[in-house]
C-alpha cells in the first residue's frame, strides 16, 4: 500500500483528481488530495506547502504527483516529508530564485504554445478558450461536469514568490508529458525538463488535463512507476 499525494493545478481543487483518486483507493492505496487556497491573496508557496504537509500527516513516505502549477511547491513538500518519488504531470519546473510569474518568460512558454498552434493549424492570436486549450481531448460528459462544478480565480500570490530551494530535492523524479498538450507543448516540455532536471520526459497520450482526459491510463502509469521503484 502506497501513500499517493495528488496536487492540483492553478484555479482548481481536488475535483481535478475525482476520476483518478477512487481507482487508486480501490487498489488499496492511501490517496491524499489537498485543496489549496487558490483564491486567497495572502497565501503563497509557503502556505501551499504547509497545507500539503498538514494533509499528509503521518502518512509517510509518499509518492507526490504534481499537476501543472503544483510543480513549484511539490519539491518544497518533498524537503519536509519523506518522499519516495515525485511525478511531475505537465508541470512547471522551477529553478532557484525564479518566481512562477518569471517562469513563463524564462522558459519561452508563450512562444512555444503559439508555434505549436501554428503547426496544428490553429490561430495563435485567438482569444483564450479553456476547452480549445485545456480540454480538447476531454470526454464531453466530463467537460459538462467540469463546467457544472465550476472553477476558481487563481490568486497571483503564489506566482510572486521566488523558488526558495538551492536545487531540486534528492528524490527520484519522473516527468509525464502529454503528447497533445497545447498549453505546454511536448517539445517545450522536453527542452525545459532536460535543461532544468537533466532527465527525459515520459510521453503520455493526452492534453494538459491528463487526469480528466485519460484517468484510467494515468492510474496504470502511476502504478507502473510505483512498481518500477519497488514502492509498497
Amino acid at each position: 500500500m502506497a501513500n499517493y499525494v495528488l496536487l492540483h493545478g492553478a484555479g482548481s481543487d481536488e475535483w481535478y483528481w475525482h476520476l483518478v483518486a477512487p481507482q487508486l483507493r480501490e487498489l488499496g492505496h492511501v490517496v491524499i488530495t489537498p485543496n489549496m487556497p487558490v483564491t486567497d491573496d495572502s497565501a503563497g508557496l509557503d502556505k501551499y506547502t504547509d497545507l500539503t504537509v498538514e494533509a499528509i500527516g503521518e502518512h509517510e513516505p509518499v509518492i507526490i504527483v504534481a499537476q501543472s502549477m503544483s510543480g513549484f511547491y511539490a519539491p518544497l513538500v518533498a524537503e519536509r516529508v519523506r518522499t519516495d518519488l515525485i511525478v511531475l504531470l505537465n508541470a512547471m519546473v522551477p529553478k532557484p530564485g525564479e518566481s512562477g510569474g518569471e517562469w513563463w518568460g524564462a522558459t519561452g512558454q508563450g512562444q512555444a504554445a503559439a508555434e505549436y498552434a501554428v503547426q496544428q493549424g490553429r490561430d495563435p492570436n485567438a482569444g483564450f478558450d479553456v476547452v480549445e486549450v485545456f480540454m480538447h481531448d476531454v470526454p464531453p460528459a466530463t467537460i459538462k461536469a467540469a463546467f457544472e462544478y465550476g472553477a476558481s480565480e487563481q490568486s497571483d500570490t503564489p506566482f510572486e514568490t521566488p523558488w526558495p530551494l538551492d536545487a531540486w530535492p534528492a528524490v527520484p523524479t519522473r516527468f509525464l508529458a502529454g503528447t497533445e498538450d497545447r498549453f505546454f507543448p511536448l517539445a517545450f516540455q522536453r527542452r525545459v525538463v532536460s535543461d532544468r532536471l537533466g532527465i527525459e520526459v515520459d510521453e503520455f497520450p493526452s492534453g494538459h488535463l491528463s487526469a480528466l482526459a485519460q484517468p484510467d491510463e494515468l492510474v496504470k502509469q502511476l502504478e507502473a512507476y510505483r512498481t518500477e521503484y519497488g514502492l509498497e
